[in-house]
Order: C-alpha cells, then sequence, then structure tokens
C-alpha cells in the first residue's frame, strides 16, 4: 500500500468528501467517484484485507506497524470526508424533500435514468440470457417498489437489513448506495437519522445525538456484514459473469423508476418516532391527475440536469482510462 504525506491523506479526504456527496444523491455511486480519483481498486483491496487478523498483527508488531500494515491511514482519511460531507448534505436534502419535493425526485429521475444507460452501455454482448435476466430483474424491482413494506424502517432489523444491502454501492461503480435505500424505503429515514446526529451535534443535544447514533451502528453493523459477504461473490460474478451481473443491475434501475417518479398519491400515512404523519404507502400517477401544481416545466428541467451529472461524470471517467492506457 502507498504511503502518504500529510498533504496527499488530506486530498484523501476530499475524494472522500465527494465520495460523501454521491452517496446522499440516489442515481450518483460513491463507487463511481472512487473510481475516477484513481482510489477505487485500493479502496476495495483494503477493505478486502480488513480482518481480525489485524489485533493478532497489533500484538505481535505493535499497534503502529499494524495499523500501516492494513493501511487504515486511508481508510481514516476517506471516510472522515465521507462523514463529513454526508453530515453536511442530508440535512439539505432533507429540506429539499420537504419544501420541493417535485423537483428534487425529478433530479433523482435523471439521475437514474442516465446511470442506466452508463451501467447498460456496458455490456458487452447481449444474448437472450442477457435480455431474460434485465427483464426479470426489471419486473421484481418494480414489485418492490409497489410491495407494502414489511416493517418499519426506522426499526432495528431494517435498519441493519438496509445496510446489510446498501453496502453493494461501495463494491461496484455505476450502482448507487441511496438508491438502493430508495428501492427499499429505508432512503428517507437514513437521511432523517443523519439529519438528527447532525442537529444534535449542532444544538450540543446529547439525547439526539446518542439517538442518532444507536441507529447508525445498527446500519453500519449491517454494513460490515453485508461487505464482507458481498464483496468476494460480486467480484467473483463479475469477473466470470459480467454481462449478465450488468444486465441483473440495469434492470433493477428500470423497475426502480417507478419509486421515484416525481408525482405521487399518498394510499396510506405512518406515524413516525417523532408522532409526525409521513406517507407510507404511494402511488405513482400522471402529473395531470395531481393534487397541486405539478410543476412539469421545472420538473423537465431537473429531470435533464439529473441526466447532464451523470453524463459528464461518465464521460471524466473514459478519459481517465484512455489516459491509464
Amino acid at each position: 500500500m502507498p504511503q502518504r504525506n500529510a498533504l496527499q491523506y488530506l486530498l484523501v479526504t476530499a475524494k472522500g468528501l465527494a465520495m460523501g456527496a454521491a452517496d446522499v444523491v440516489p442515481g450518483v455511486s460513491g463507487g463511481t467517484i472512487a473510481f475516477i480519483s484513481g482510489i477505487y481498486e485500493e479502496l476495495i483491496e483494503t477493505i478486502h484485507n480488513l480482518d481480525f487478523g489485524f489485533f493478532k498483527s497489533w500484538k505481535k508488531e505493535g499497534f503502529k506497524l499494524a495499523w500501516r500494515a492494513y493501511n487504515l491511514s486511508f481508510l481514516l482519511a476517506l471516510f472522515s470526508g465521507v462523514f463529513i460531507s454526508i453530515i453536511s448534505l442530508a440535512k439539505l436534502i432533507t429540506y429539499l424533500l420537504d419544501e420541493h419535493p417535485i423537483l428534487v425526485w425529478s433530479f433523482f429521475f435523471g439521475l437514474v435514468i442516465a446511470s442506466i444507460v452508463y451501467v447498460g452501455n456496458q455490456i458487452s454482448k447481449w444474448n437472450a440470457i442477457v435480455v431474460v435476466a434485465l427483464i426479470l430483474a426489471s419486473i421484481l424491482s418494480y414489485f418492490i417498489t409497489i410491495a407494502e413494506p414489511v416493517g418499519s424502517p426506522e426499526s432495528t432489523w431494517f435498519l441493519f437489513l438496509a445496510g446489510f444491502v446498501a453496502i453493494i454501492a461501495m463494491i461496484l461503480p455505476g450502482i448507487s448506495g441511496a438508491f438502493i435505500l430508495l428501492l427499499l424505503g429505508a432512503y428517507t429515514t437514513v437521511i432523517g437519522i443523519i439529519t438528527q446526529l447532525s442537529e444534535g451535534i449542532t444544538s450540543l443535544n446529547s439525547t439526539l445525538i446518542l439517538g442518532a447514533l444507536g441507529k447508525l451502528a445498527v446500519f453500519g453493523i449491517g454494513a460490515i456484514f453485508g461487505l464482507k459477504m458481498f464483496s468476494r461473490v460480486l467480484n467473483w460474478m463479475f469477473k466470470h459473469y459480467k454481462d449478465i451481473t450488468l444486465s441483473v443491475l440495469t434492470g433493477f434501475m428500470v423497475g426502480a423508476l417507478n419509486k421515484i417518479w416525481p408525482w405521487k398519491e399518498v394510499l396510506e400515512y405512518r406515524t413516525n418516532h417523532a408522532g409526525e404523519e409521513i406517507p407510507f404507502l404511494e402511488r405513482s400517477i400522471l402529473p395531470g391527475n395531481f393534487v397541486g401544481d405539478p410543476q412539469i416545466l421545472y420538473a423537465v428541467i431537473f429531470a435533464i440536469i439529473g441526466f447532464l451529472t451523470i453524463f459528464l461524470l461518465e464521460r471524466i471517467a473514459v478519459k481517465k482510462q484512455v489516459k491509464q492506457l
């Protein structure tokens, strides 16, 4: 693993800030940012090597050598940036979702459309199996979006599950962790918990801080378990069945477009931890059937902006690959 000076670690933290910003937004992958910024392979290798052998190395060679051997300064610098970015942006996203939901979801819709094109274009050979995999994944994903949640998004086991599954975004460029949370129906919940932590830190409210940290710890433990289980399986599938894997991922995004369609009709509400009534079951409707101002023109503009965001990131990634060849 490369040894860095303080300035270089500061640069790693800056890359973490960019990854955190990407992970907050459905459709933009932190893995993509890691790939573009040139730290993807080091990140995957460092995480893959991280195990309980660290403690044996600590006992045998000392903490400093063990820390260096496992490249933990890199992880600390990177995830410090990710954490700071997510904490900073979560409150803004929560505010925008409350005040301008149609515009925000339109932006996200454009992001995911572009991500579908981006991931789909990586399929090198289309055949019957690849097409069937894409169709089946799309259908499954769609039915997940319309299914009634099996538990409250704030329950302990659900947060564990969300962390377990969402960590896939750290392994594969092009797949957004926020998108997977959205598919599970846990996106607004996790963003709300992060916002709660941010407000607790700002106001020095220990009750808010401890409550949020407890929920994030459950989410984080799920992510750790998911990371260790997913990393080998997904890397193996990517190496041996790349086109099928990409078609499944593309299909999941296609089917999940229903989840981020900007115009919704609320079918059922639930009460959250703060005693507020929030949507529980929703149905996508046409803009003409929307109660209130559908903001069609602005929705189209923001969807185009979202699409172009991914398009520009893809161009940057392609240029970087060409330079490396």
